[in-house]
Formats: structure tokens, sequence, C-alpha cells
């Protein structure tokens, strides 16, 4: 008998939770939307054109009520680590939109609670299934390109029309968080970061650019950028060079600019995450690039995995330590950049060896 879907709840229909979880929310399988916490009649009124008859609460205790058995907290960044707690205190297993939190800390004592309490948590890093880094992926483990010498990720976006997204940290958190984790899935851990920042016109504090240069404890190197702000076209997303080749991907699956124009996983079916051949990336070795098929995008699959775990049939999509080691690296990345200087960061507390595979360590760094 199958098992009844996850009764998964959110708290907050801004522009995340409308446009970028609750479609994929409702898409994935075992998954079922449950609820949401709204409480301007504004976004009740989005809500009940966009999902007519799901359950609307006015707080996370009201959710739980209505009989939910996750939630997922999609709100401000400054919002994130009460709320999450607040979740862990109902007992609700809890996914954390990124970024986790504003530091590595807060991040930590969060995801303690979580293990002290005996809930799940786990942490919105979607960008792990992407078309393109699944195919850099794909690539690596094969070792079609030997030995990485260098991993060079563009993380960017063009101006909005709305403006900066201000809440959600600046660049360095708000789309390092994402780049920052690929690069540790991808390499493992890092003994040293190098930072450069660029800071945004008339919004004190907040960058809206960042280079960040990672020295992986196998031996590699990341040079990981962000923008805010990109004009015109900058080339390629990826570009891996190992010591028998060059792998270049040059685009993203458009996962981002689907959902946004309002087009989901349900509309588009079998087209969803897909790169058409022309996008392609290539595999360089001796003046002849080999095109490379590219894997197919799918953040939905985070939720199939988190509605696998809920149910205990698996772990969680993404550790939560996993988060906490890329604060960590961030945290750092922010003390080069004022320092003007390469600086180590904290022993890592996720859950990555040198090779990019993930093992099981504690908020120390050492294994368990």
């Amino acid at each position: 008998m199958n098992a009844p879907p996850v009764r998964i709840g959110l708290v907050g229909y801004g522009k995340g939770g409308r446009l970028f979880h609750a479609p994929l929310i409702r898409h994935a399988e075992g998954c079922v939307l449950g609820g949401v916490v709204v409480r301007s009649p504004e976004r009740r009124a989005a809500l009940a054109a966009d999902h007519l008859g799901v359950p609307v609460a006015g707080s996370l205790a009201e959710l739980a009520d209505a009989g939910v058995d996750a939630v997922v907290v999609t709100t401000p960044l400054d919002s994130h680590v009460q709320l999450v707690r607040e979740a862990i205190g109902l007992g609700l297993p809890v996914v954390c939109d990124k970024p986790f939190a504003r530091d590595a800390a807060a991040a930590r004592e969060t995801v303690l609670a979580a293990e002290q309490a005996g809930v799940l948590l786990t942490v919105y890093q979607n960008r792990r299934w992407d078309a393109d880094y699944r195919t850099v992926q794909q690539v690596v483990s094969a070792g079609a390109v030997g030995d990485v010498l260098l991993f060079e990720s563009r993380m960017e976006q063009p101006p909005q029309p709305e403006g900066l997204p201000v809440t959600g940290g600046g660049a360095l958190l708000d789309l390092g968080s994402h780049a920052v984790d690929q690069a540790l899935h991808l390499l493992g851990p890092v003994r040293s970061v190098y930072a450069e920042l660029r800071m945004a016109p008339g919004e004190v504090g907040f960058d809206e650019g960042f280079f960040v240069a990672l020295r992986h404890d196998g031996g590699g190197t990341s040079h990981v950028t962000g923008n805010w702000a990109r004009q015109g076209d900058v080339g390629s997303r990826f570009r891996v060079d190992g010591t028998a080749a060059t792998l270049v991907v040059p685009d993203d699956d458009g996962q981002t600019a689907r959902l946004t124009a309002g087009r989901t996983p349900e509309s588009e079916g079998a087209a969803w995450g897909t790169v058409p051949e022309s996008r392609w990336g290539a595999v360089h070795r001796g003046g002849v690039a080999v095109p490379v098929p590219s894997e197919r995008g799918d953040w939905s699959a985070f939720y199939t995995g988190f509605a696998r775990a809920v149910r205990g049939d698996g772990p969680p999509p993404v550790d939560p330590w996993d988060a906490v080691a890329s604060l960590e690296l961030l945290d750092a990345a922010r003390v080069s950049a004022v320092r003007g200087q390469v600086v180590e960061p904290g022993l890592p507390a996720g859950r990555y060896d040198g090779a990019g595979a993930s093992v099981e360590t504690g908020p120390s760094g050492t294994t368990r």
C-alpha cells in the first residue's frame, strides 16, 4: 500500500513561497501543499487564486493544528532562526530556505537544537539539482578531466526591476550560500579563504558582488563569483580545469526564469529542467571539444527526498551541517575582505571528505 503524501506547510507566501516553493511541493512525488502561514490580505488573495482550498493560517501553531506533517520557512533571512526554532519546539520537521542564518554560530546552535529535540531539519540548497551543476558532478566523478586543479563558478543575475533583494543579507550570503555549497559538495573541505566584496551604492553594509577563492584540502582551488547586478553576457557558468582536460558548461537550465514567469514542472512536463543541445557543455582535450549531454535539472527532487526523510525512509536531502560548513566559509570570506588577507576558516562542520563525498562530522569537524 502506498504511503499517504506528506502534508507540507509553507511559512510565508512572498516571491519565494509563491514562485519557488509551492509549485515544486505540488509537483514533488509524495508531497502535497498542506497549508500556508500568510497574514496580509493581498497574499491571502493570491494564495486563494493560485491554490484554491489550501488552508490558511496566521501562525506556525495554527498550521500545526491544521494537521501538516512538516513545514518550510521561506521568509526574510532575519526571521529564519526564530521560526525554525519555533517549528522544532512544535516537533515539526522543517526546511529552512537559504541563507540558513546570518552566521555560522547561529546556524550551528539551531542544528544542535534540532538534534537534541530529535526533529528533522534540512536547508533548501536546491541548486545542487541544477542541470549544469549535475553535469559538472557527473563529468568530474567519471574522471573525464582527471584531478581537478581549478573549479570556476559564476552565479550572477541581471538587475531586477524591484531593485536589490536586501532581505537576503547581500550577494555573499544570498548567492554565496548556493555557490559555496556547490564548491564544497564537489571538492570537499577548505583550508584557506580569500575574498573581495563590492558594496552596493546607497545600501549601507550591503554587498552586491563578491569574488571568493577557496583552497581545498584535496589540493584543488575554487574561484566563486557572485553578482546581483550583472550587465550583459558574462560567459560560462562553470569551468573545470583538470590534469587531463577542461570542462566548460555555458549556462543553467532556466528553472529560475521559468518559475519567475509562472511556468512550473506541472505545466511543462518532460521539458522541465532540460537544456537544448546548443547549450550543452564540452570537454576540451588536445584542441578537440567533445560535447557533453546535459543532465536534467529538477529542484522538486529536493522535496521528494524531504518527504522520504519525513517518513523515515532516508536521510534529509541536505544535511544541515553542510549549511553550517558553508556559513563558516562565508564568515571567513567577510573577514578576508575586510583585512585584505587570506584567512583560515574554522574547522568544517559539514559532511565532506577530500574527494567531495559525504562523511558524518560533528560541529567541531571531528568524525562521529
